[in-house]
């Protein structure tokens, strides 16, 4: 026999604030290494790589996660749509440093690159961490349900 839990909120880190720290931290680090490894244009480039892709990615997840709690029915193809954006803005900021034709003095490339990938990785490790450990109800269990079920009320 279980004893029905009355607590019918979620619990734990929201996927969010997970995926937000664990990329922060990734960001500093990241920036730490070059700096130590590289000079000045890896440290602007890990930053600038990490620090824009932190920022689309809190962006999109807080959109969808606010549209989710406002208008349910709606949030799938808003997370749809925050995925295409996200993708569409990161472009955009990559063609833009391409046009704007920054030297290997002042941002080096392959530490832009690898701020990027590195943030993606911990993002998504970082809020599939965060989703497993929440207690999300899957439905809720009604009286009449138990009724029709088990006719004496009693499980």
């Amino acid at each position: 026999m279980t004893t029905e839990s009355k607590n019918r909120t979620r619990s734990g880190l929201s996927p969010l604030t997970a995926a937000l720290g664990s990329a922060l931290v990734a960001v500093l680090l990241l920036g730490l290494l070059a700096a130590v490894l590289d000079g000045r244009p890896a440290v602007v480039g890990a930053l600038v790589g990490g620090g824009v892709t932190l920022a689309v990615f809190a962006l999109g997840t807080g959109t969808v996660s606010l549209v989710a709690r406002l208008v349910p029915a709606a949030s799938l193809l808003v997370a749809l749509m925050t995925y295409v954006l996200q993708l569409l803005v990161l472009a955009l900021v990559v063609a833009s440093i391409e046009r704007a034709d920054m030297g290997a003095a002042t941002l080096s490339r392959g530490w832009f690159a690898a701020g990027v990938i590195t943030v993606t990785l911990l993002w998504m490790a970082g809020q599939l961490v965060a989703a497993t450990r929440q207690r999300i109800p899957v439905y809720t269990d009604s009286e009449a349900d138990r009724l029709v079920d088990h006719p004496g009320g009693e499980r």
